[in-house]
């Protein structure tokens, strides 16, 4: 099982391509603020990604469609 699940996540944000984009743009994110750290945690970026926007840290603009 993966945590956190997709369940959870599309709770958070409406689609999964915003939830993918969301989560790929924090990744690299955190990866440029580690490289500047040594020392820095062994947990992976995207996973660290997914936690925060299951744990509401990183927020997904929902859009309507309109």
């Amino acid at each position: 099982m993966i945590y956190p699940s997709i369940d959870r996540l599309l709770e958070r944000c409406n689609s999964k391509y915003a939830l993918v984009v969301l989560a790929a743009k924090r990744a690299r994110k955190l990866q440029n603020e580690t490289l500047n750290q040594p020392g820095a945690s062994t947990t992976r970026n995207v996973s660290r990604a997914l936690w925060e926007i299951h744990d509401g840290v990183v927020r997904c603009k929902n859009f309507d469609g309109e």
